[in-house]
């Protein structure tokens, strides 16, 4: 059993490299996870709530802007990521 989160698109697991094509307009690839990454698509409207910008500056803090997945990368645990963006679907 899973939930669905209509305003992240999870990313497919059988892809091909081709990293920036697979990113619809008005959206922005992110990595997650405190080990393993998760890849997540998220609307870019995200980017402007002041829970996300804590996530960003937490990564900042971690990793600077040197991001080694080739995205932005969030250190935090995936349940977390999915708390925070489930709520701003609402906001």
């Amino acid at each position: 059993m899973g939930f669905r989160f209509p305003g992240i698109l999870h990313a497919k697991k059988n892809q091909v490299s081709s990293k920036s094509l697979d990113v619809p307009k008005g959206y922005l690839a992110i990595y997650v996870g405190e080990g393993q990454k998760k890849r997540f698509i998220i609307p870019v409207s995200y980017l402007n709530q002041p829970s996300f910008q804590d996530l960003l500056s937490l990564a900042e803090d971690e990793f600077g802007y040197d991001h080694p997945m080739g995205g932005i990368t969030i250190p935090c645990s995936e349940d977390t990521f999915l708390g925070l963006t489930s709520a701003l679907r609402y906001m």
